[in-house]
């Protein structure tokens, strides 16, 4: 996930609240600069914290001794230790993951693989890109075992006819095998258009699309899976050996 460094130090008049309200300080710094206050943070050392999250990126602030002064930005401890990032993970970015990862399961993707396999990816693909073909590829082995249901949600955007060619495979009477013949022959076997795109299809694409956007991914494939702690990760590009064994597990023999 993202991370937010920011170092920053804005001055005012008057003392900070002394209760567990937020300072007006640090709400005027908040405010100012787009932060949701989230919690108050038990911060080692004394000085009084409060988790914020930027965006889809969490900050932490810190009020100064005098109470005139908010301080943004991490938290280390004495070993180098990066404190700021365990509040963000509990806080932010694990809750996150988790409605990310709800979104995913909610949408209608071309489905391979059991339900019962034991993982589970997801995988933006647009039909002109060869990244993603090369993903699919290298899925199948663990597809095929029952490791892994790959779940494809088709986009389009590389090429002109990406549309054309994502609205034949999903109005195809069985788009799942439509999109098999697709990546085996090369982008070669294609479905019949019967007529225009239709609308349904065509918000299907929209849809993707944006929760595409929403993941910040911006190139394919964009793949996300729960890592073994059921984190949400993100792997944008053609993942390398070691990347398909962190979401695959172990190769079938």
């Amino acid at each position: 996930m993202k991370k937010l460094l920011l170092l920053s130090v804005l001055s005012v008049s008057g003392l900070a609240h002394a209760t567990d309200a937020v300072p007006d300080v640090v709400k005027n710094f908040s405010e100012q600069q787009g932060i949701k206050i989230i919690k108050k943070i038990d911060a080692p050392g004394g000085a009084p914290g409060w988790l914020g999250q930027y965006q889809d990126m969490g900050v932490t602030l810190f009020l100064t001794p005098d109470g005139k002064h908010v301080i943004s930005g991490y938290l280390y401890d004495d070993k180098g230790k990066n404190l700021s990032e365990e509040y963000f993970q509990k806080e932010i970015y694990i809750p996150l993951g988790k409605e990310m990862w709800k979104t995913l399961n909610a949408a209608h993707p071309l489905k391979e693989g059991a339900d019962t396999a034991p993982r589970k990816v997801f995988v933006f693909a647009d039909p002109f890109c060869p990244y993603c073909k090369a993903f699919w590829s290298e899925a199948q082995p663990w597809v095929k075992a029952g490791k892994v249901q790959l779940n494809t949600l088709l986009v389009a955007f590389l090429n002109p006819n990406s549309g054309r060619n994502a609205s034949a495979i999903l109005n195809a009477e069985d788009p799942v095998s439509a999109w098999r013949d697709y990546e085996l022959s090369g982008g070669k076997t294609l479905p019949k258009t019967q007529g225009d795109t239709s609308h349904a299809t065509f918000n299907i694409l929209q849809q993707h699309q944006k929760l595409m956007d929403s993941l910040g991914a911006n190139a394919t494939p964009a793949i996300y899976y729960l890592n073994d702690k059921n984190e949400l990760q993100q792997v944008v590009g053609m993942p390398d050996e070691k990347q398909l064994l962190e979401m695959f597990g172990p190769k079938p023999q």
